[in-house]
């Protein structure tokens, strides 16, 4: 019984951590264009229950990527400093297309593990009841 509630619980950790990772995946995104705006990076930790026997994910703080920022040539831009360059994002949008994939996919096996382990507890549910 503890073998399943550690599967579904190190499943579930997976699902919030990824879910966690699409919103600030979606934070980039929505500030693509945004001017000075600084991507955002997300960590994970894994922690380990208190007799080493099962392992959960948990997303860590939030970082700010340290990339350069792009600059476009825009003097009429009210932001444009004396050379007439504005500081744009550091939001690449390919690399979040790529990370909003994998926190999708990563979030789906999850779901399939969470529901392989409950149809193996409904199975061993029918066979004690028989």
């Amino acid at each position: 019984m503890s073998t399943l509630l550690e599967t579904l619980s190190s499943a579930s950790s997976g699902m919030a951590a990824q879910s966690k990772r699409i919103r600030v995946v979606s934070e980039n995104v929505a500030n693509v264009d945004t001017p000075g705006y600084q991507r955002k990076t997300l960590t994970f930790e894994t922690l380990s229950n208190a007799d080493g026997s099962g392992k959960t994910v948990k997303a860590g703080r939030v970082d700010l990527d340290r990339s350069a920022l792009s600059e476009i040539y825009d003097p009429a831009h009210p932001l444009a400093n004396e050379s007439g360059f504005v500081q744009m994002s550091n939001v690449d949008l390919m690399t979040e297309i790529a990370d909003a994939r994998e926190a999708q996919r990563s979030y789906e096996a999850n779901i399939s593990i969470f529901d392989q382990a409950r149809k193996m507890y409904g199975g061993v549910i029918d066979l004690l009841r028989r």
